[in-house]
């Protein structure tokens, strides 16, 4: 797990002073109460979310099923699949405890690529772990011990 563990925020958005300056001067801050959607699965994506204070929860819908995709904590860099990928959601996201957000709109984000490329690499490599890391949690949680047959269940 220490190979697909996730980066330092500084580290992830690290750039050129002018680049940084941009998406510092379109950071917009959120707040959200309990029970408050911050996007929604299939919406279009407004930017990347950076969680700075409360508790999220991640939900999706696939072939009809509703899926908990599991918390958001202080911290983490929230839907990075739809700010880099086709710009919808994903899943939704929830207030589970009234929190506030930081949001570095989209267009400033493109702006930010445009103008130094490595960032988007940066946060492709985040999104790369994010996938091991989902993908790993997910096969530890399917792991069961296999029951073994009887001699008798065998014989027949």
């Amino acid at each position: 797990m220490t190979a697909v563990a996730p980066h330092p925020l500084a580290e992830l958005l690290e750039c050129p002073p002018e680049v940084g300056g941009l998406l510092t001067g379109s950071t917009q801050c959120i707040q959200f109460d309990v029970a408050d959607v911050v996007f929604r699965q299939h919406e279009s994506c407004r930017g990347l979310y950076v969680i700075v204070s409360g508790q999220f929860v991640r939900k999706a819908e696939r072939l009809d099923t509703r899926l908990a995709l599991g918390p958001a904590r202080t911290g983490d860099l929230v839907e990075l699949a739809a700010a880099l990928g086709d710009g919808h959601h994903t899943y939704t996201l929830s207030a589970v405890s009234s929190g506030s957000l930081l949001l570095l709109p989209i267009d400033s984000l493109q702006l930010a690529f445009e103008n130094y490329p490595p960032l988007r690499m940066h946060l492709l490599e985040e999104l790369a772990r994010e996938v091991s890391r989902a993908y790993l949690t997910c096969c530890a949680s399917r792991i069961m011990p296999r029951r073994r047959r009887s001699a008798a269940a065998r014989a027949n």
